[in-house]
């Protein structure tokens, strides 16, 4: 498998990722701004994300938040 490709379209604010390269046939919204795009076999080849900046500054806040969050273990 090759290396994935990342593409940022900055005048629309839209992450394109590409998993593997091959014909789009098919497209699931994940959410109202995550879109999964598939090949004729129904395999995932690729993302699109729109709003990406707001996206990915929220994620990694929510990343941050949570690695600042004190865990118990087991034998608490």
């Amino acid at each position: 498998m090759k290396e994935p490709k990342l593409f940022y379209f900055d005048y629309e604010d839209i992450l394109h990722l590409v998993f593997t390269e091959g014909e789009e046939a098919n497209s699931i919204e994940l959410s109202p701004t995550i879109t999964a795009e598939l090949n004729a076999h129904g395999e995932v080849i690729g993302m699109e994300i729109l709003h990406a900046s707001t996206f990915v500054r929220d994620t990694l806040l929510a990343l941050a938040q949570a690695h600042q969050l004190p865990l118990s273990t087991a034998s608490e």
